[in-house]
C-alpha cells in the first residue's frame, strides 16, 4: 500500500512541478514544437539562459547581432510555415529587434519574439538597460504581452503561437521582466484556449464566391494577381487548379513568386514596379482583375488612379477584411482563408471567354521577354541569376537582400516550389538576406539554400558568417559586387539627372578575405569563364561558401515603372 501511495505521489508531483518562469518558458516552447531558437543573451534574460544549461532538448543558436537572430527566425518561418522564435535582452537588445519585427509585420510572417525586461520593482525608473519595448513595437506587432505574473506564462505562450500562425499571420512580442523569469510556480501546461473576439478564419461567403464565378464566366480579358497570401495559406495547388479550370492568365507579386509555377503557359511573370511587359499590360487591359492574397501595395499598383483602368470589376480574396478596398476600390470581396475560398471556387469554376485574350498576352510574353545585353568580357548580374537557375533546376531556396540583385533574382530565377523565394517585400530591409538564409537552412536541412546579396546589404549582417562556420551551415552566399548602392544609383540616374550622392561603396572589404577570416571558403569571379567554374566549385563544396561576382556598376534593372506613373508607362532600358 505504501509503495502504491509513493508512486501516486511521485506521478502527481511530476505532473505538477515547482519550477521557475524561465523553465516554464522553455517547456512551453518545446511543447509548441520549437526546433531552434535564435538569440543573444544579456543581463535581464540570464535566468532564461541559465535554464537552457539544464535542458539538453532545447536548441539555441547564438547569432552575432540581435538583428541577425530575428532575420534568421523570419527566414525559418517563411520557408517552413512554422513559427520562428528569437530571444534578446532588454534595452538595446530589444530595440535591435525592431527592424526585424517591422520586416515580419509588413510581410505577415509568424514570429514569437521574446525579450527580457528590467525587474518589475524598478520598471518606469529608467533603470539600466530599460526600454518600453511593448510601446515601441505596438504598431508593428500583431499582439504583445508584458508578463507581470509568472502563472500567466504557460497560457501566454500557447496564445502567442496560436495568434502568430493563424488568420493573417504576424509577429507576437512576449516581454518578461527579470524577476518574473525567476519566480517559482506550480507548473501546469496550458489548457484549451478561449480567445474572445479573435476569429482568425471567417467562413467564406458562398454568395460572394458565386458572384466571382459568374464574373469569370462573363469575362473576356481576366487576370489573376497572386500574392504572398497564396504561399502563406499553402494554397498553391488550389490556385493551379483554379487557373486550369478558369483559363485565366496569372501574374505574381514579389512575395507571390513561387506560389505559382513559372513554367506554366499562363504565367506572365512578376507585375508592378519592375514587372514584366506582359504582366503589366495584362493588368492595364483586363476587364476583370482578381487579387488573391495580395494587398494592392504601391509597388504593384504604382499610380493608383491609373491602375487597371479598363477593369469593369475588381475582385479581392483575402484573409484580412481590413485590406479589402483599402488601396483599390473592390467590387467583389471574398474574405476568408485563401485555401478554403479556392477549394469552394474550384467546385464551381468555369472557363472564362479568354481564348483570344490568352493569345494576346502570350504574344506580349514572346515579343517582350526580359532581356539584357550580355558580354563575354565582364559578368552581367542577370547572367549570374540565370546560371544559378540553370545549375539548380529551380529546386533551390533563394533568399535575397534588397536592391537591384533582388529584382534580378525575381526576374531571372524561375521558381517551381512554394516557399522557395525568401525576401523582404513590404519593408525592403537591407541586411535581411544572409541571416534569413541561416534560418532557412536550419528549417530545411536537406535543401540547397542560396543567399543572393549586394555588396551593400552583405555588410549589414556579415558577422553572421561566424554562425555558418561554427555550425557548418552549408549556405551558398552569393555577393553581386558592383561597388555601388545600385538601386539608389539607378533612381538618381533616372529621376535626379545623374546627380549621384553618397552611393560609392568602393571602400568595401575584400569579401573573399572576409569570408576566410570567419573560416568560410571564399571564391571570386570577374569574367564569364571564371563565373561558371567557381560557381560549380561552390556547389561541390559540402559546407558554407561565399562567391563574389564582380559586375559592372552601370547595369540597371528593367523594365521599370517610375514612381507617379502608371503600369503601362514602362521604361524598357536598351530595348525601348
Amino acid at each position: 500500500m505504501e509503495k502504491v501511495l509513493a508512486t501516486q505521489n511521485q506521478s502527481s508531483h511530476h505532473a505538477q512541478e515547482f519550477i521557475t518562469g524561465s523553465e516554464a518558458l522553455l517547456r512551453g516552447l518545446l511543447s509548441e514544437g520549437v526546433e531552434c531558437v535564435f538569440g543573444y543573451p544579456g543581463g535581464n534574460v540570464l535566468y532564461i539562459y541559465d535554464a537552457m544549461t539544464g535542458n539538453p532538448d532545447f536548441k539555441h543558436i547564438l547569432t552575432r547581432h540581435e538583428q541577425g537572430a530575428i532575420h534568421a527566425a523570419d527566414g525559418y518561418a517563411r520557408s517552413t510555415g512554422k513559427v520562428g522564435v528569437c530571444i534578446a535582452t532588454s534595452g538595446p537588445g530589444a530595440t535591435n529587434l525592431v527592424t526585424g519585427i517591422a520586416t515580419a509585420y509588413m510581410d505577415s510572417v509568424p514570429l514569437v519574439v521574446i525579450t527580457g525586461n528590467v525587474p518589475t520593482t524598478v520598471m518606469g525608473t529608467d533603470a539600466f538597460q530599460e526600454a518600453d519595448i511593448v510601446s515601441i513595437t505596438m504598431s508593428i506587432t500583431k499582439h504583445s504581452y508584458l508578463v507581470r505574473d509568472v502563472h500567466d506564462l504557460p497560457r501566454i505562450i500557447r496564445e502567442a503561437f496560436h495568434i502568430a500562425n493563424t488568420g493573417r499571420k504576424g509577429p507576437i512580442l512576449i516581454d518578461i521582466p527579470k524577476d518574473v523569469s525567476n519566480h517559482k510556480m506550480l507548473y501546469q501546461p496550458s489548457a484549451d484556449m478561449k480567445l474572445r473576439g479573435y476569429d482568425p478564419y471567417p467562413d467564406p461567403n458562398p454568395a460572394e464566391i458565386d458572384l466571382l464565378i459568374r464574373a469569370i464566366a462573363a469575362s473576356e480579358r481576366p487576370i489573376m494577381i497572386a500574392g504572398g497570401g497564396v504561399v502563406y495559406a499553402n494554397a498553391s495547388d488550389e490556385l493551379l487548379e483554379f487557373v486550369n479550370k478558369t483559363k485565366i492568365p496569372v501574374t505574381t507579386t514579389l512575395l507571390g513568386l513561387s506560389g505559382f509555377p513559372s513554367a506554366h503557359d499562363l504565367w506572365l511573370g512578376m507585375a508592378g514596379h519592375h514587372g514584366t511587359y506582359a504582366a503589366n499590360m495584362a493588368i492595364q487591359n483586363a476587364d476583370l482583375v482578381i487579387s488573391i492574397g495580395s494587398r494592392f501595395d504601391d509597388r504593384l499598383t504604382m499610380k493608383v488612379d491609373g491602375f487597371a483602368p479598363k477593369a469593369k470589376r475588381i475582385a479581392h480574396i483575402d484573409i484580412d477584411p481590413a485590406e479589402i478596398g483599402k488601396n483599390v476600390k473592390t467590387d467583389i470581396a471574398c474574405v476568408g482563408d485563401i485555401k478554403a475560398v479556392l477549394q469552394y471556387a474550384n467546385t464551381k469554376a468555369v472557363p472564362s471567354q479568354s481564348s483570344r485574350w490568352i493569345r494576346e498576352v502570350q504574344e506580349n510574353k514572346t515579343n517582350y521577354p526580359l532581356r539584357y545585353t550580355d558580354s563575354e568580357k565582364e559578368i552581367k548580374p542577370q547572367f549570374v541569376l540565370e546560371m544559378i537557375h540553370e545549375t539548380t533546376g529551380g529546386d533551390a531556396i533563394i533568399t535575397t537582400d534588397v536592391g537591384q540583385h533582388q529584382m534580378w533574382a525575381a526576374q531571372f530565377y524561375k521558381f517551381k516550389h512554394p516557399r522557395s523565394l525568401i525576401t523582404s517585400g513590404g519593408l525592403g530591409t537591407m541586411g535581411f538576406g544572409f541571416p534569413s538564409a541561416i534560418g532557412v537552412q536550419i528549417g530545411n536541412p536537406d535543401r540547397l539554400v542560396i543567399s543572393v546579396n549586394g555588396d551593400g546589404g552583405m555588410q549589414m549582417c556579415a558577422q553572421e558568417m561566424a554562425i555558418c562556420a561554427i555550425h557548418q551551415i552549408p549556405v551558398k552566399i552569393v555577393v553581386i559586387n558592383n561597388q555601388v548602392l545600385g538601386m539608389v544609383k539607378q533612381q538618381q540616374e533616372l529621376m535626379y539627372e545623374r546627380r549621384y550622392s553618397q552611393i560609392d561603396l568602393a571602400g568595401s572589404p575584400d569579401f573573399v578575405k572576409l569570408a576566410e577570416a570567419y573560416g568560410i571558403k571564399g571564391l571570386r569571379a570577374s569574367n564569364k569563364a571564371e563565373a561558371s567554374r567557381v560557381w560549380q566549385e561552390a556547389l561541390n563544396i559540402a559546407g558554407p561558401v561565399l562567391v563574389e561576382f564582380v559586375v559592372p556598376k552601370e547595369e540597371n534593372v528593367y523594365p521599370m515603372v517610375v514612381a507617379g506613373t502608371t503600369l503601362d508607362q514602362m521604361l524598357m532600358g536598351d530595348f525601348e
